[in-house]
């Protein structure tokens, strides 16, 4: 989920600052909501997921001579799958509760979905233990249309939207053989 909270000021020339209030500097009491949040960890379906509530954007200024009367900051919240969309926006607006918070893109996540028999039957396959996928994928739009998936692939996705992220070759020819093993059978 992405929101915007707005800070409101009062907008004034900068050589007579006293005259209005800054939205900039009000912002700062959004961060420090943000750097004081403590994230869910909660387990759905035997794994655990860990929440995040972050700002991923600023912006706020008129000129270079005016106090700014608004300052928006962009927060992203990933939500763990027990959550419904509308119990995360509920969630974002009670964290900023004195502040304008308008929800500009949300998606419910996906149950991991292990009990149901092909999603089992390749995660046993696979190999390895299941984790939490700490991220959105399309795995959520099956979801919504119950239809079983899992994510799967090569790479670390510790890395992922790093400078760091890559993925090695024959991680992807071993994910691609494990994929057509279980497919045949």
């Amino acid at each position: 989920m992405r929101a915007e909270v707005v800070a409101d000021g009062e907008r004034a020339h900068s050589a007579r600052s006293w005259m209005g209030r800054n939205a900039i500097h009000e912002a700062g009491r959004i961060l420090d909501v943000l750097r004081e949040y403590e994230a869910r960890q909660p387990e759905v379906d035997g794994l655990t997921y860990h929440e995040g509530l972050n700002a991923v954007g600023i912006s706020g200024g008129v000129a270079g001579n005016v106090i700014p009367d608004e300052c928006v900051v962009t927060v992203n919240y990933r939500f763990a799958p027990d959550r419904s969309a509308e119990q995360a926006a509920g969630h974002v607006s009670a964290v900023f509760g004195e502040w304008k918070v308008t929800v500009t893109d949300v998606v419910g996540g996906a149950r991991p979905g292990l009990r149901h028999p092909a999603a089992a039957s390749f995660a046993a396959a696979a190999g390895g233990t299941p984790r939490a996928k700490l991220g959105w994928t399309d795995v959520a739009r099956f979801d919504t249309l119950g239809v079983p998936a899992v994510n799967y692939g090569p790479g670390d996705p510790l890395l992922a939207h790093t400078r760091g992220e890559h993925v090695a070759l024959a991680a992807i020819a071993r994910c691609e053989a494990t994929m057509q093993a279980w497919l045949r059978g």
